[in-house]
């Protein structure tokens, strides 16, 4: 049995991350996690004031899954060093292997357009402002990633690009 993979998807709201996730997850068969969803549950359930338990619970789900061989999509916008290095704990602790992928959207007036027009999904989760996505904490990166800037592209093509940056029948 080969080793399960870990997908780490990152970068700031409204670049694409989670529509290219999604459709990543069904073509691996793999579990999806989306931290923004966990959130908000919390939120709903528990009125909490939600800071890093998000990313604790889709850690846990992460491992459990990882465990018993599925691979995993993780889908948070894990913007500091400290976020990264869990999720690639998480991997190690699987013993799986684990892939770093940042989604960007190099056109600031494009990004800005499509943080913009997103509203609250089936969640009834709130997207940031422009104003919040700017002022947003995302340390450099210090690890290896692949990167695909979605500015210009249509999602199709974005995916195309992603799936053209790893062998997705592993």
């Amino acid at each position: 049995m080969s080793k399960p993979v870990l997908y780490i998807f990152s970068g700031l709201p409204g670049t694409g991350k989670s529509t290219l996730a999604q459709l990543l997850a069904p073509e691996l068969a793999a579990i999806y996690l989306r931290v923004d969803t966990i959130e908000q549950s919390l939120r709903d359930s528990y009125q909490l004031d939600v800071s890093s338990e998000g990313y604790h619970v889709a850690y846990r789900l992460a491992s459990d899954n990882l465990n018993i061989g599925l691979p995993v999509v993780a889908d948070s916008c894990n913007p500091v060093e400290i976020t990264r290095r869990e999720w690639e704990s998480v991997g190690r602790s699987a013993q799986a292997e684990f892939i770093n992928i940042e989604i960007t959207c190099s056109d600031q007036a494009e990004h800005r357009r499509q943080v913009e027009s997103r509203r609250r999904d089936e969640f009834g989760i709130l997207y940031p402002t422009w104003e919040q996505v700017i002022a947003r904490e995302y340390d450099a990166w210090q690890a290896h990633r692949v990167i695909v800037d979605t500015a210009g592209h249509s999602v199709e093509e974005s995916y195309a690009q992603l799936l053209k940056l790893f062998s997705v029948s592993e």
